[in-house]
């Protein structure tokens, strides 16, 4: 039998977040053989704190995880005044301003709420595709969904996760505590990506599920017909939703791998065709560009945000997009 595993570093002690992160993070029981890859990992993540520093410098709007509400509501920062109607609170009557004009008056404040932050995640079988020496995208796209939950958290949000293929196959109501994060991630490790993809169908499905108006960020390859998925985000954006769309893609199938010949193998049909890249090579990468720009323009016509994720660098661009996004719709409001 081979010695265990050493055991793991203990990090210097920690307050905030940073410690919260650090008794979130470790590893938990597995097979002793190959431990799993773990999705958060702690040196990235305090470069993206340090960019969440930085934003809140930058971005107009950004209130540390706290939102203005559209919504008029009884927390401490007053906006108006109400004439009474039958049926108001009586204990929201202002009588200093009842003395001086003798008529009834409302105070109205502005409600200082947290957003909840809906987060999709593609689980079908052209997911697992990973170009040489890259991971897969969907490893990435989770280690993403993962760093993106953190962050709401972190910031007083709260996240909901949503698996889906053909169909949603997996919903962690929206919630905003370390365990909550914790069982976040625990699915996201326990995924294997599987069956073809039906986004709308997904979409369609979760009109029951979003109650609480919010933000939606849908993390995909989006390989499937987009004239669907749009109709079906049509009741959200609606219902005043804010949408984003990160397409994640890797190289190859931007530009095709370079080989001689090669045989392509469907990961959702299995369906295979063997053929040179080079012969095909610049008809293929005008096509793929051709859908990029489509759903990237049709989601500007609705007002949905899109950003395309390369998976070599996952990270960086997934967090800048998610930051742009809350920046540009907190300035809106």
């Amino acid at each position: 039998m081979p010695p265990p595993p050493p055991p793991l570093p203990i990090p210097p002690r920690q307050t905030g977040v940073g410690a919260a992160a650090a008794s979130l993070l470790q590893l938990r029981s597995r097979p002793k053989q190959e431990p799993p890859p773990l999705l958060l990992n702690l040196q990235e993540l305090e470069r993206f704190e340090n960019l969440l520093v930085f934003a809140k410098a930058v971005v107009e709007g950004y209130y540390s995880g706290k939102h203005k509400s559209p919504y008029r509501g009884s927390a401490a920062e007053f906006a108006d005044y109400k004439e009474y109607a039958p049926g108001d609170d009586l204990a929201r009557l202002d009588w200093r301003v009842y003395g001086r004009t003798r008529r009834l008056y409302l105070r109205q404040f502005e409600e200082e709420t947290d957003m909840t932050v809906y987060l999709m995640l593609d689980t079908s079988g052209s997911m697992r595709y990973a170009g040489e020496k890259r991971q897969s995208k969907f490893f990435l796209a989770a280690k993403i969904a993962a760093a993106l939950a953190y962050l709401m958290m972190a910031q007083s949000d709260k996240a909901a996760l949503v698996l889906f293929a053909q169909k949603v196959t997996q919903y962690l109501a929206p919630g905003g505590t370390r365990r909550h994060l914790h069982r976040l991630v625990t699915e996201l490790e326990r995924v294997r990506p599987a069956l073809t993809t039906g986004i709308a169908g997904a979409v369609q499905e979760c009109t029951a599920l979003f109650k609480k108006r919010g933000r939606i960020v849908i993390l995909s390859d989006f390989l499937d017909d987009t004239d669907a998925l749009f109709d079906a985000l049509a009741q959200f954006v609606h219902r005043k939703f804010e949408i984003l769309l990160l397409q994640v893609v890797d190289p190859d199938e931007l530009n095709l791998p370079s080989f001689n010949a090669a045989k392509f193998v469907d990961l959702e049909t299995a369906e295979t065709v063997q053929v040179d890249p080079e012969e095909i090579r610049a008809n293929y990468q005008a096509h793929i560009q051709r859908m990029i720009d489509n759903l990237a323009r049709e989601a500007d016509l609705r007002q949905i945000q899109h950003r395309l994720i390369d998976t070599q660098h996952p990270y960086l661009d997934a967090i800048e997009a998610y930051m742009g996004f809350r920046g540009k719709n907190e300035n809106q409001r």
